[in-house]
């Protein structure tokens, strides 16, 4: 594949053109938190009813786990919009929560048994019950302990108006999604090369219960009795403990084209793995997992970037995207920031907003194996030892410090934010940028810096410090009353939801067997 614009060429069009464009992103955020019963324990009740129904709620879903609540908030192009969404859902959720709390961290703590991990249930629907078969063959492939860490889903769409725009000065003959797609992509890659930054400045997993590894070798050092840590770890949600997950490392997924991208999904959901096939699909009248393919639907691909187009009901994804090219981008780098009662900061979301026009801004030539390579092992040096002082990245076949990689990539991400302040007549994503610039040369002030940092001084591990801030927020929001709109539409979707989901339960006509035959059918 041949790219064929240049960052250069078009410099005129972003010094010039571009920030009157640039006020019409769309954003959405996507925020995991485990439901935690008072003794700290994964929650073992059912979804509270009064937060409807998990499989049509646009707002509050749940993800792998009953216990692990997922809040949506809808695309907008308000600036602020989404963390004024996502603070409403918490406000919402925290008045229906009957003595639990939401556990304020990524990583879970109080491990058990692992099957004493609720799997997601979403009814007796076709689609429904594919949800829950589909996390039963999770835990059988990755173990259930994975599927219970928390994160951040950022959301990013660039206006059709900036499309049409760069497509004319491009002087492209392609389709305006044709050339979006193309373009999506390069911005991914771009993300994809540098994504290293995001767990060095906003990694907040450094340290973990020990009851997480479950009694599996570690080479973590102990940072107090019964709390296990990387020295200068950053994101251990993203290491090799986490969903960085060896069984996919064989897996080989080209985000060159959007046609080679989904080829390569297409191939591993339509290939059958002998291991899984030993795990068995169908046993003794129940299902383990959807199928015996590497993977079973394309959400199982875990990466920290994806590109997504909203799907019709019914619909793969993969369907969705070649048949309607790309829509928006999904970060999915992020971990739950505990020092925010949500999670996510407005300064992190103003950084992820440059970072990706950057991305967007620059050459995007395609990847090659051995980039594919260094990228993978940067990420992976970032993530279990970001806050070495002394750490080297690769580029080019030669190592070079994390600090002077870091420094160059904020003289881009400056321009960006110039481009985003003057569109929004503001200073915010200037200083957000320099704050963040700041901390490359000083690892301690980094989040994962701070929480090493704060159990280091409590003395008493990584739970009581979890516990603490988790109870806090709930202490916060339940001093607050929540506006009476906010909670009607709340409540009324809530109510909704419980009627479609009766609806679709009615409607079903197939067998399941007959309903997944017709999923995969094309």
């Amino acid at each position: 594949m041949t790219i064929t614009y240049s960052s250069e060429k078009e410099q005129q069009f972003w010094n010039e053109n571009a920030a009157q464009y640039l006020n019409g992103i769309l954003r959405g955020l996507e925020k995991e938190s485990l439901r935690i019963s008072p003794d700290g324990h994964i929650a073992q009740t059912p979804h509270p009813n009064s937060l409807g129904a998990t499989l049509t709620n646009q707002y509050i879903t749940t993800d792998y786990s009953e216990a692990l609540l997922e809040f949506i908030t809808p695309p907008t192009d308000q600036l602020h919009k989404p963390l004024e969404w996502l603070t409403d859902i918490h406000h919402f959720v925290y008045q229906n929560l009957d003595n639990e709390l939401l556990w304020a961290t990524s990583m879970p703590c109080v491990m058990g048994n692992e099957l004493d991990i609720p799997l997601a249930y979403f009814g007796n629907s076709n689609s429904g019950r594919m949800k829950t078969i589909y996390r039963e063959g999770l835990g059988h492939r990755y173990g259930r302990f994975m599927q219970t860490i928390a994160g951040v889903h950022y959301n990013f769409s660039l206006p059709d108006s900036l499309w049409q725009a760069l497509k004319q000065f491009e002087n492209s003959d392609q389709s305006l999604q044709d050339f979006k797609s193309e373009r999506y992509m390069g911005m991914l890659r771009n993300f994809q090369r540098n994504s290293w930054i995001i767990p060095y400045l906003f990694g907040a997993s450094p340290a973990l219960c020990e009851s997480f590894l479950n009694g599996r070798p570690t080479q973590l050092k102990t940072l107090v009795p019964g709390t296990r840590y990387g020295q200068y770890a950053t994101s251990l949600r993203m290491s090799d403990l986490g969903y960085q997950n060896n069984v996919q490392s064989r897996l080989k997924v080209s985000t060159n084209s959007l046609d080679q991208y989904i080829k390569d999904l297409e191939s591993a959901i339509r290939t059958e793995d002998p291991y899984y096939k030993s795990v068995g699909v169908k046993v003794d009248g129940n299902y383990k997992q959807l199928n015996a393919n590497v993977l079973q639907i394309e959400n199982e691909f875990y990466s920290n970037v994806r590109p997504k187009r909203t799907s019709q009901s019914g619909e793969r994804p993969t369907k969705a995207l070649r048949q309607r090219g790309v829509e928006y981008i999904e970060v999915r780098a992020l971990d739950l920031n505990p020092l925010s009662s949500i999670g996510v900061t407005q300064a992190q979301l103003n950084f992820l907003d440059a970072f990706m026009l950057h991305s967007l801004m620059q050459d995007s030539p395609c990847i090659t194996e051995r980039e594919e390579a260094e990228t993978k092992e940067n990420f992976t040096r970032v993530v279990k030892e970001g806050r070495d002082p002394q750490l080297h990245l690769l580029k080019e076949n030669k190592l070079i410090s994390l600090k002077a990689m870091a420094q160059d990539l904020f003289s881009g991400f400056s321009v960006a934010a110039t481009l985003l302040d003057q569109a929004y007549q503001t200073s915010d994503f200037s200083t957000t940028v320099e704050q963040q610039r700041s901390l490359i040369d000083h690892p301690e002030q980094t989040l994962s810096g701070q929480i090493v940092a704060a159990i280091e001084k409590r003395q008493d591990g990584f739970f009581p410090y979890a516990y603490e801030l988790s109870e806090q927020y709930l202490n916060t929001f339940s001093k607050r009353p929540l506006n009476d709109e906010v909670h009607h539409l709340f409540r009324q979707e809530a109510e909704q939801s419980h009627e479609k989901k009766q609806a679709i339960e009615q409607q079903d006509s197939l067998s399941f067997e007959a309903f997944l035959a017709s999923y995969f059918a094309d």
